[in-house]
């Protein structure tokens, strides 16, 4: 992709809808940190992002995105497969998390401070008021083992507007991308039909204890950098100690990603968190597919969505 095309649209593109400005501006920042071993990450953005565009209000399209013919033409030809796609997958993640992973395979993990400070730099670049971004996720986790010499795993806040776009990306996560007792913890909180967020599952309890003496677990703000305790949620989730009376919708907190990634990289870590109480976890499983579904299909062109979920090549 001939970075002087995107410097050319992005010198162009006009004042307005912040979801398709935020959408190229991603795009082409992923676009120009891309090597070869992350054009796979290109390939997952695009998808992801088109998809969220096709569900939102109102609807954006990729030709809405990338409105230069020249532009276009180019990611088709390098990226056909989000083209193909975006109408008949669902994505297994939200779109930050993707730049996440551009950002620290770039940067080392090792380096935190380092990781921080650029993405808080993208979103402060990015258009949208001081409580509401599109496309952006507003904290980063960065989970590791306490002992010496530990890898830190992060993660971030689900980078979706709007109630059910942001159930569709938890759901999605939850059967297809988390580690076990992340995605098992929050399906014990996913809406089942006609009930109300926040309500526990009576017949299934993933939920988990995280060993906060072995596990360092702490969540930064990507808007002003600020420390963050976790929510209520994430405290009934992952037994995480807060006082905070307020809870996000369970899942979609950067704590869920990060010890996510925790778990699947850190085995002895794994290895330490007491087993949930569970349950009926076939029911739990069967019941997140049921509400998937009835979330996509209501949106127009995914009437007949088969529970594929995308995977980048």
């Amino acid at each position: 992709m001939a970075a002087a095309e995107l410097q050319r649209q992005e010198e162009f593109l006009v004042e307005g809808e912040p979801f398709r400005q935020n959408a190229f501006l991603i795009i082409n920042e992923m676009v120009l940190m891309s090597t070869r071993p992350t054009t796979l990450l290109v390939d997952e953005i695009l998808h992801s992002i088109f998809f969220l565009g096709k569900i939102n209000t109102p609807p954006v399209s990729p030709e809405m995105i990338l409105s230069d013919a020249e532009v276009l033409n180019a990611f088709k030809i390098q990226y056909p497969r989000p083209f193909a796609l975006y109408s008949s997958e669902v994505p297994r993640r939200s779109p930050f998390s993707c730049v996440l992973d551009m950002v620290v395979h770039l940067t080392g993990q090792v380096n935190e401070g380092a990781i921080r400070q650029r993405l808080q730099q993208l979103v402060g670049r990015l258009g949208g008021d001081i409580n509401k971004k599109p496309l952006v996720s507003k904290t980063i986790c960065v989970s590791q083992s306490r002992s010496q010499g530990s890898v830190r795993f992060y993660g971030v806040s689900m980078s979706t507007d709007g109630a059910v776009p942001k159930k569709i990306m938890i759901g999605a996560s939850c059967l297809s991308k988390w580690e076990r007792y992340v995605a098992d913890a929050v399906m014990t909180f996913y809406p089942e039909p006609n009930t109300r967020p926040f309500v526990k599952k009576p017949y299934f309890d993933g939920t988990i204890r995280v060993p906060e003496q072995h596990v360092r677990c702490e969540t930064f703000d990507l808007y002003d950098g600020g420390l963050k305790p976790p929510c209520k949620s994430c405290g009934e989730l992952f037994g995480l100690t807060t006082t905070e009376k307020r809870g996000f919708l369970h899942g979609n907190c950067a704590e869920a990603e990060s010890l996510s990634n925790l778990f699947q990289g850190d085995g002895a870590v794994r290895e330490k968190v007491p087993p949930p109480t569970g349950g009926n976890r076939e029911r739990a499983i069967t019941s997140i597919h049921d509400a998937l579904r009835r979330f996509v299909r209501a949106f127009e062109g995914f009437r007949q969505w088969t529970d594929r979920f995308y995977t980048p090549q």
